[in-house]
């Protein structure tokens, strides 16, 4: 990072209290939840059961009918910067490259003409792709697309991002790809993250805390703490796979009691 460019990021904690969001034809979430700052949150539940709800609401992309939402102590009300929302379409702007795609979030931030090039610069670097900065979308893959899209989110300096399955449409070495480059772009700006995915592996991956949903209308059935989240080769020890099973269990792909016996048939002690 060029130094005096632009300033750490820090996480800002996340608070949701009896929060009621509904949709015309019933309820769509009835969330509690507390989000330390700098944490990474991934939510996991059955397709339609209002994952991406609650990030849109976070986003103040939807209302919120009832209860309270905060971030950093202070009540949600409509978008806002404190919070960044990634998508799993990039939704660029194709008529724009790389560099100018970050600039435009810069400049929606009033930074001035003469600094938005070399900030991008920076993000694209963080990412990846200073090479690439010359490219329109179309010249891209979606991975390198999903890389400016984040480059363009952290140019907006969030405390809290917002990820809606954002590897999802990816094969599967790009998303392990993605998923180290968020990781060294979290360890660098420490934001806080809350991720939906229907990866269970990708959650134990990235996550601090792993947050299981019902279906809709969406409401926290259990929280699955991760000890050591993100240490290298995690997913190759015996703890991984315990803990695999139990989220399946909770999610109720497996039964606890199935869980178990092939959990210690695999060398895994509960």
């Amino acid at each position: 990072m060029t130094p005096g460019v632009r300033p750490q990021l820090t996480g800002a904690p996340v608070r949701l209290r009896d929060v009621h969001i509904d949709y015309s034809d019933g309820p769509a979430a009835r969330i509690d939840l507390d989000v330390e700052p700098g944490e990474v949150v991934m939510l996991l539940g059955p397709s339609g059961c209002g994952k991406s709800t609650i990030l849109r609401a976070l986003a103040g992309l939807l209302p919120i009918t009832a209860g309270e939402v905060t971030v950093d102590g202070k009540p949600l009300a409509g978008p806002g910067a404190r919070c960044a929302m990634v998508f799993q379409e990039d939704a660029l702007l194709p008529w724009r490259t790389a560099r100018r795609n970050v600039e435009f979030a810069l400049a929606l931030r009033g930074v001035r003409r003469a600094q938005r090039h070399v900030m991008a610069a920076d993000l694209l670097e963080q990412v990846g792709l200073e090479a690439f900065s010359g490219h329109l979308p179309l010249r891209l893959s979606g991975g390198m697309r999903q890389r400016v899209q984040l480059a363009r989110t952290l140019a907006a300096e969030p405390r809290v991002l917002l990820m809606d399955e954002p590897f999802g449409a990816l094969d599967a070495q790009t998303r392990a790809e993605m998923q180290r480059l968020l990781v060294s772009v979290w360890e660098r700006h420490r934001a806080t993250i809350l991720f939906v995915t229907h990866d269970v592996d990708e959650a134990l991956l990235l996550a601090d805390r792993i947050v299981l949903l019902t279906p809709r209308p969406a409401r926290v059935s259990r929280i699955v703490e991760i000890p050591e989240p993100r240490r290298p080769g995690w997913q190759f020890q015996p703890d991984f796979a315990r803990r695999r099973y139990e989220i399946l269990a909770g999610l109720g792909h497996v039964s606890e009691d199935e869980s178990v016996p092939l959990a210690e048939r695999k060398g895994v002690t509960p």
